[in-house]
């Protein structure tokens, strides 16, 4: 089946400053050869003039986002991109391509549910949890590592401060989340489409917002601010304001439309903090010039790079700052390896020498994201994060199913990180039957707890980079909640993402490179691809960075 937009795909994005001219394809339009572009003006060009040359090499402006000089654009020839990318007035064009990737099944992100052998047992879950947190609480190691639950005795968030969690979407019904989502901020900027997502649920085949059908996005939100509130477990600062930005696919896959325009709706809405836990692709890393691919990929990446680019750079200009998932590839991303995933959508992959100079990781080495690492409970880097002294900013808990070696918590559920997800989701694994009770293959990992009036929330456990940055969000979002100052145009509190930035390094607890410095896995049954070398000092190393974030560092510490 072809991939489709409808008139419900820009509908929601008029505060984006988008024109919308036109969509004619309803959602159950058969197939045809129009293609779907995101098209980049040169700097300097009107939009008038780049709408010209788009019209004069054959393609049909949808819409357009004036703050980054990007178009939405249907065209039906075969030689849309390499006309655009000859006109004096564009840039080029890049074909809709998935450009972010946080999969719904990821053997990563889920490695406990494909491990051969487990541990029982609670593992590494930690003794009963101090007064005033939530049930689930107890099973937060990672809000322990980083004084999550001693800072909000000083600082739980403010509700003027809002965080924007551009992933897959989140699920509202959950009563953690409820409590502190906003509905009027919130927007779906991708809407499905049949060829990844399946049969749309919706007509126009755009999602409601309060709603994720990946699951991702909802077990980010709630590691950063799941309420504080007597019931299920609750996030690293349980009173800021949580916003959906759904820039992300069902099944896992960002487009460069909906994560730009995602991004510069952040902006003009004047959000705080906006965490991104996705990765690009098709292509693993985003290169200039790459002599192994052709002209046209050439010309496809170098759009990609600039609208990230333009994007990253407008958010931080408007005063959000921007937290990113440093990845799940055991690389360090200073000295890239191959890349043989690439285009991992609508092509064949094939052997990518990686030149680092002139190839990047996007959104982790864009401009202005803090790029965060994952650590096991342990405190060592998990095995299959990335790593590196050019990326790297803070490391934060994002779990490691084999921590533990030798002892009774190796390959335990619990060295994971717990959070809110659909129950829908949930029902597809298999791990919660059609009645909403947890199967009982299934009660190592997913957890259920309803509130008096019969609310019903749901929780599991993943790992990855992608649970790590959302930790980091959340101690962004409380050093803007202590020292951030009251807006008077858009009320709430801001603070410049350089100084929550700067904060947030200063406070964070440092940590030195393990001895030795270059850390086999061999024992938790990793290959020598995984063996990683961490450079660097005390003060600033490739594994930590500046340091593991520290929630209560950064609320009672000065600016």
């Amino acid at each position: 089946m072809s991939k489709r937009f409808t008139a419900g795909a820009v509908a929601t994005a008029t505060a984006l400053a988008l024109t919308v001219t036109g969509l004619t394809m309803p959602a159950g339009a058969a197939p045809s050869s129009s293609q779907t572009f995101t098209v980049v003006a040169e700097k300097g060009i009107s939009a008038e003039a780049a709408i010209a040359a788009i019209r004069a090499a054959g393609g049909t402006v949808v819409s357009r986002n004036d703050s980054v000089g990007t178009f939405q654009v249907r065209s039906d020839r075969a030689d849309f991109a390499s006309r655009a990318a000859a006109a004096d007035a564009l840039l080029g064009a890049a074909q809709q391509r998935a450009i972010g990737q946080a999969p719904k099944i990821d053997r990563v992100e889920q490695e406990n549910l494909l491990a051969a052998a487990r541990t029982k047992g609670a593992g590494s879950a930690a003794p009963t949890a101090a007064t005033g947190m939530d049930p689930l609480d107890e099973k937060l190691w990672g809000l322990r590592m980083i004084g999550a639950d001693r800072a909000r005795q000083t600082e739980p968030g403010d509700r003027g401060v809002t965080v924007g969690v551009l992933d897959t979407g989140v699920d509202a019904s959950n009563p953690d989340l409820a409590a502190n989502f906003s509905w009027s901020l919130s927007r779906n900027f991708a809407p499905d489409m049949t060829d990844i997502d399946g049969p749309c649920e919706v007509a126009g085949c755009l999602d409601p917002v309060g709603t994720d059908d990946g699951g991702h996005g909802t077990h980010v939100a709630g590691t950063i601010g799941a309420a504080a509130n007597g019931f299920g477990l609750s996030g690293v600062a349980p009173n800021v304001t949580l916003v959906e930005l759904k820039g992300g696919q069902d099944s896992g896959y960002f487009f460069l439309n909906p994560v730009v325009n995602a991004l510069t709706h952040a902006a003009d809405a004047g959000l705080d903090v906006v965490n991104m836990s996705f990765y690009v692709d098709p292509w693993l890393y985003n290169c200039t010039a790459n002599p192994a691919d052709s002209p046209e990929a050439q010309a496809e990446q170098r759009v990609i790079i600039e609208a990230m680019t333009r994007a990253l750079n407008y958010a931080h200009d408007k005063g959000v700052t921007l937290v990113g998932a440093l990845g799940n590839n055991h690389e360090d991303l200073g000295k890239p390896r191959t890349d043989y995933s690439s285009p991992d959508y609508g092509a064949d992959p094939y052997a990518r020498p990686i030149d680092n100079s002139s190839c990047w990781d996007l959104p982790a080495e864009g401009p202005h994201v803090i790029g965060v690492s994952a650590l096991g409970p342990s405190g060592k880097k998990s095995d299959f994060s990335n790593y590196g002294l050019e990326q790297i900013s803070v490391a934060a808990p994002g779990g490691w199913f084999r921590d533990g070696y030798g002892t009774s918590s190796y390959r335990t559920d619990a060295n994971m990180i717990l959070s809110a997800y659909p129950l829908k989701v949930l029902q597809e694994e298999g791990s919660v039957d059609a009645r909403g009770n947890v199967v009982p293959s299934a009660r190592d990992f997913v957890f259920k707890d309803c509130t008096k009036g019969g609310s019903c929330g749901y929780y599991t456990y993943l790992q990855g980079t992608s649970m790590a940055s959302p930790h980091a969000a959340g101690v962004a979002s409380l050093i803007v909640s202590a020292f951030g100052k009251t807006d008077p145009v858009k009320g709430g509190l801001r603070l410049a993402p350089d100084q929550v930035e700067k904060h947030l390094y200063v406070t964070a607890t440092e940590r030195a490179c393990p001895e030795p410095r270059l850390q086999s896995y061999a024992n938790e049954g990793r290959s020598a691809e995984f063996d990683a070398l961490c450079e660097g000092d005390s003060t600033f190393n490739g594994f930590y960075g500046h340091g593991i974030i520290d929630a209560h560092a950064a609320v009672t510490t000065p600016m």
